[in-house]
């Protein structure tokens, strides 16, 4: 029988069983251990994200780019500006709507982020140390159908 987690209180659940914290926690100390190495290839965190996404999906518009890089939009159009100076992406129309636009990663920014690439692998790996491949793979599962009960987009 599964407990209700609606009707406890945050008491009974406590810091260390609350998944959202445990979470924050986890990506915070992930994006810490990542963040001089970014900087010191002249990147941010919402950088990094960005040209992770169009790694993986390139040609993104802008509002679909900000929910998968987990960017707020303001954020986004500002590490867009930088990214687009560095060379590391393009911005243009959508060809079936002039009011939108797409966002392509150059092969600048292709370089950059594979520059990059290592280190996160590096990490993601650490993050998974004395875990066995099920246990990750159930884990990711299960962050799945969370991901699926919170989310507001279709993706």
């Amino acid at each position: 029988m599964t407990q209700d987690l609606a009707t406890l209180r945050f008491g009974e659940i406590g810091l260390s069983n609350f998944a959202p914290y445990l979470m924050n926690r986890i990506m915070g100390r992930y994006n810490a251990s990542l963040r001089e190495e970014m900087a010191e290839l002249g990147l941010t965190t919402p950088k990094i994200r960005t040209l992770a996404v169009l790694a993986m999906i390139d040609g993104l518009l802008i509002g679909e780019l900000a929910v998968y890089a987990v960017v707020e939009y303001s954020t986004l159009s500002r590490a867009l500006d930088g990214l687009e100076k560095e060379g590391l992406v393009r911005r243009a129309p959508d060809p079936e709507d002039q009011r939108a636009t797409r966002v392509f990663m150059t092969d600048a920014g292709r370089a950059a982020f594979e520059k990059f690439w290592p280190r996160m692998a590096q990490t993601y790996a650490q993050m998974f140390e004395g875990i066995s491949t099920e246990e990750r793979q159930a884990f990711e599962a299960t962050l799945q159908k969370i991901l699926r009960n919170v989310r507001v987009h279709d993706f």
